[in-house]
């Protein structure tokens, strides 16, 4: 009997690639009834995310293993899902833990990381990452500067933490194909750690007034769309708690000069996938999940499989039919994955069950999962 490690191995040997082709439309002058002139159709861009990278000991292991011997090496274990992520226009991760020193990492209940996973976000085709979570402050100021340093030096942007009051105060703008991204992130908390004496502003912490006021900011600074990452809700619980709920209706229902002032909200730290939902026009996704972790358990010391289940979310935003108006999302896709701890890599679901893998029943959980507050009826697909 073939395991379920070595089906996703053998899935991971195969790399698809798919192409994308568009036709011309036939547009024909109404006077004359020939072919017009086609104008060039206003380009839009694909924004993909992804949840929580939180590498436990066993991933740690895992990399080391791949590097042989020299340091560590996390791109094969995100070399799974690689095809989908460095298409996208622009791609958005979320770091939840903090960076040592080179050889240097630590578990639970203080988290340090190490940095050659800045090194794997970027092959993997990450532009961007948020950096605000409950685990910023767990080894201090240090652990803030190690991480963006790394991120830094890998050509990895980053929101939600920052080395000095200035870094807080900038927008961090990401090109997307003709369009301008703002990135901004936030955490519901530090898990009680202090923040460092006379830095208040090391980690962004979730505040309704702030975001709003930061995400009008962005706008001046001349976003066309902006991202908002939030660390938020209950964890191992599915469904979103009261607190996502709220806040989500409130923040999409600010708008400026017509338009929302938000057009995207991220979701991390549950530690499971949770729903996608349109909230007044915007789409929210409540959790992406672990995209990478160790096997992990409950609070009920229980091991848990949904802790290492997760989406991408992959949009296509369209450009405004007028100056000064609202990128609409187009197209909303997600795009199940799970992280396979025996084989220690990242697998895209659809492909592995294209290739004969028995992970059908952990697809259609995600799916169910994600779809389970009506987005299918906003237009919400299972992308490949």
């Amino acid at each position: 009997m073939i395991t379920r490690s070595r089906q996703v191995a053998l899935v991971l040997t195969v790399v698809l690639a798919a192409g994308a082709a568009c036709q011309a439309r036939d547009h024909r002058s109404p006077q004359t009834g020939r072919p017009a002139p086609s104008a060039p159709a206003a380009r839009g861009f694909t924004l993909v995310a992804s949840g929580d990278v939180l590498p436990h000991a066993s991933v740690v292991d895992r990399a080391a293993f791949d590097a042989g011997g020299r340091g560590h090496d996390f791109r094969p274990m995100l070399s799974g899902i690689r095809s989908v992520v460095s298409r996208a226009d622009v791609a958005l991760c979320h770091m939840e833990t903090v960076y040592g020193t080179a050889g240097d990492h630590s578990g639970h209940p203080t988290l340090t990381s190490p940095p050659e996973v800045a090194e794997a976000l970027a092959a993997t085709g990450y532009d961007g990452c948020s950096t605000a979570s409950d685990h910023t402050l767990d080894d201090g100021a240090d652990g803030v500067r190690r991480t963006l340093d790394a991120l830094d030096r890998a050509g990895v942007r980053h929101a939600g933490s920052a080395r000095t009051e200035q870094e807080a105060r900038a927008v961090t703008l990401l090109p997307a194909g003709p369009a301008k991204v703002a990135h901004l992130a936030y955490t519901h908390g530090t898990d009680d750690l202090p923040f460092p004496p006379g830095q208040p502003w090391a980690v962004d912490l979730i505040d309704e007034g702030r975001i709003v006021a930061d995400a009008r900011a962005a706008r001046r600074a001349g976003a066309d769309v902006v991202v908002v990452s939030l660390h938020w809700g209950t964890a191992w619980q599915d469904a979103p708690d009261e607190q996502q709920t709220t806040l989500a209706r409130s923040l999409t229902a600010a708008t400026s000069g017509g338009r929302p002032d938000i057009d995207l909200i991220l979701g991390t730290h549950a530690h499971v996938p949770q729903a996608y939902e349109k909230v007044n026009g915007t789409w929210v996704v409540y959790g992406m999940g672990d995209q990478i972790a160790g096997a992990m358990t409950s609070h009920d010391g229980v091991p848990d499989p949904r802790g290492n289940q997760s989406t991408l979310g992959r949009f296509t935003f369209t450009p405004p039919a007028r100056s000064g108006g609202r990128w609409e999302v187009t197209r909303a896709e997600f795009v199940p994955q799970f992280y396979d701890v025996d084989a220690g890599r990242v697998v895209d679901l659809n492909r592995a069950l294209a290739r004969g893998a028995e992970v059908g029943a952990v697809r259609d959980r995600i799916r169910d999962v994600v779809l389970s507050r009506g987005a299918a009826k906003d237009g919400l697909v299972m992308g490949q």
